[in-house]
């Protein structure tokens, strides 16, 4: 059983003394200097990869190993799944035993309960966007005026490869706009 900690400070003058102090006791230490707000943090990365089953990663404190709650839950399950226990120094968390998963169990539905709240709000605010008049997706290729200049021509005859030519479309797309909403 190996003890493998993780020490993380958010920028390049800060310093790890405190924390390498606090993980002396570990067998290897990944450290790693880089915000917690960014995905680019190859010395966890490779830190999920060393732990093994049996093995302990020690941080000092939550906000060291995960940039957000669900962020947690995810390497939290990452460790359950390898059979590798967390520990949490300062916060007195310790997941070998029944306290710390319940702990990290709570943690785990209050994650669940942040996405959720998360996507209901998009969703609500995707909704208020689109009663305002906003619209999503790419910009359509061609304007109001434009479509109806493009059903004019063609209504006089223009063939549809002259169409696509002047207007620099697919095929599809030219009939799509000879078929839609046409009244």
């Amino acid at each position: 059983m190996a003890k493998v900690g993780y020490a993380r400070v958010s920028s390049v003058g800060q310093s790890l003394d405190v924390q390498r102090e606090k993980l002396s006791d570990c067998d290897k230490l990944f450290e790693e200097k880089r915000s917690g707000t960014t995905d680019a943090r190859p010395q966890l990365k490779q830190c999920l990869n060393y732990v093994r089953e049996g093995d302990q990663l020690i941080v000092t404190r939550i906000d060291r190993l995960a940039r957000s709650t669900l962020h947690l839950c995810q390497v939290a399950e990452m460790l359950r799944e390898k059979g590798v226990d967390l520990v949490v120094l300062d916060q007195n968390i310790d997941t070998s035993d029944a306290t710390g998963r319940l702990l990290f169990n709570m943690l785990g539905a209050i994650g669940q309960f942040e996405t959720e709240i998360r996507a209901e709000r998009q969703m609500d605010g995707i909704k208020k966007a689109k009663d305002r008049g906003v619209q999503f997706g790419k910009r359509p290729a061609l304007t109001h005026e434009q479509i109806a200049e493009l059903r004019e021509k063609r209504a006089q005859g223009k063939l549809i490869k002259d169409l696509m030519a002047e207007y620099s479309l697919s095929k599809a797309t030219i009939y799509r706009y000879l078929t839609e909403n046409a009244a």
